[in-house]
């Protein structure tokens, strides 16, 4: 009887095309993000508060429609819906490229935005792992955020210099559409509870956890936004360097943070001190806010490098962190519905943030949005402080007989412990267990991956 005690072959394939999905995805965002802010003169009509309109509503149509895109994969499957939401997200691409007016670039990047795949993708990363294994699956993925991130920001000036922005969001289009490719040649098909009731939304509103979580993710990426709206601008003054030079920053500090964000991780799972790391996450956000004010101000030049490496440590660590800790308190009917208010937080907060950015630089200056930086790290140090603690579940994947398919999911409910039985077409049985509970020599005694013997 096959049964996971390590990452499966199963699990393992998921999370590689599932990680190349997410590099690719995210490259064509990241791109354009440090160079929106400071591209105003490109674009008729364009001001600092309509350009941290055009760099935040992304954000605000992703918030709109995650709950959608996440409720629907519960109902539909994650992959179709994954699809949608990439041919979305390249048309809105291609509009936002051929377009020469501030509102066509608002226009293209909330049609991006309407691509709301986030929670449907959190929500896969979570059907095909088991909870040992979640950790390890999202630092995968937050290293190829963290990859796409640093690479986009050596390729995009340099695509930017040979084709300005609209070479930017035209790449975008084609790497959404690589996307595509690897979400139906490489990733499996995930399992899927033999039936798919609603989900009691105002039910999930009311969880104390999901809301600390999703308060969380809401200032983390108001925080980024803010920050990206004000950054590019300080590395000019304070540096005197170029925008095409900002990689020269970006780069090792994101390979720095990531460096620094792996062990964190690993500490947080082997000793189950998940809070604690957190809460150290958020300090160092705090520091780099105060090291932010500092070179704002003119004080200290080299505290702006020291607080970019701060920030992004700590924003690692949150990036990799939350997801898992989300997708330990969802049911499996439940995660596509959960994952999807998580994810419109976030987005609200990326939509907020780049307006509120825009908004207080144009009329307050740079000093306005380092102090609201500031003022965001403690917040989000007083959300993650009052955590409650976290359910502890376990799941097993294992191989289901296709002779044994049927009458897979009425064995396995009925074995003592088993919460919950997800099958996929390929066979394999996802079943969260109660360790207490649960004898592993009665499903072996099953012998599921076996034909019948009638």
């Amino acid at each position: 009887m096959a049964v996971a005690t390590e990452m499966s072959a199963f699990e393992r394939r998921s999370v590689l095309f599932l990680t190349l999905l997410y590099t690719f995805r995210m490259l064509g965002l990241f791109m354009v993000l440090p160079l929106l802010a400071v591209a105003g003169e490109q674009y008729s009509g364009a001001t600092p508060m309509l350009m941290g309109l055009a760099l935040g509503v992304y954000g605000l149509t992703q918030a709109m429609f995650q709950i959608p895109f996440g409720m629907g994969s519960d109902k539909w499957g994650r992959k179709p819906l994954i699809a949608f939401g990439l041919m979305l997200f390249a048309a809105g691409s291609l509009l936002a490229a051929f377009s020469d007016s501030i509102w066509g670039l608002i226009a293209g990047r909330a049609l991006q935005g309407s691509g709301a795949i986030a929670a449907v993708i959190m929500a896969l990363v979570g059907d095909v792992t088991a909870e040992r294994n979640r950790s390890k699956a999202m630092a995968s993925i937050g290293a190829a955020i963290g990859v796409a991130f640093a690479v986009s920001l050596v390729l995009g000036p340099v695509l930017a210099a040979m084709g300005g922005l609209q070479l930017l969001f035209l790449v975008t289009a084609l790497l959404a559409f690589i996307g595509l490719l690897v979400l139906y040649f490489g990733i499996p098909q995930p399992p899927r509870m033999k039936s798919s009731p609603a989900v009691p939304l105002l039910q999930l509103l009311k969880n104390p956890a999901l809301l600390r979580l999703s308060a969380a993710i809401f200032v983390l990426h108001f925080a980024l936004m803010a920050l990206f709206v004000v950054v590019p601008g300080l590395l000019l003054a304070q540096l005197d360097l170029a925008v095409i030079d900002h990689w020269k920053v970006y780069l090792p500090v994101m390979l720095l943070a990531f460096t620094a964000m792996v062990p964190a991780i690993i500490w947080a799972e082997r000793s189950k001190a998940h809070l604690k790391v957190l809460r150290l996450a958020a300090g160092a956000l705090l520091l780099a806010g105060a090291l932010f004010l500092l070179a704002g101000s003119g004080v200290l030049a080299l505290g702006l490098l020291a607080g970019l490496l701060l920030f992004f440590i700590g924003f690692n660590v949150f990036e990799a962190s939350l997801p898992s800790l989300l997708t330990r308190l969802l049911s499996m009917e439940q995660r596509g519905a959960a994952s999807g208010v998580y994810s419109s937080a976030q987005f609200i907060g990326t939509f907020l943030g780049g307006l509120m950015g825009g908004v207080l630089l144009q009329y307050l200056g740079s000093s306005a949005v380092i102090s609201l930086l500031l003022l965001l790290a403690l917040l989000i140090g007083a959300v993650i402080w009052r955590l409650p603690q976290l359910p502890e579940f376990e799941t097993l994947f294992v191989d289901v007989h296709p002779q044994r398919v049927s009458e897979a999911h009425s064995l396995l409910v009925q074995l003592p412990g088993v919460i919950e039985v997800a099958l996929s077409e390929a066979g394999i049985a996802s079943v969260r267990i109660d360790d207490k509970d649960f004898d592993e020599q009665q499903l072996i005694a099953l012998k599921l991956d076996a034909p019948n013997q009638a």
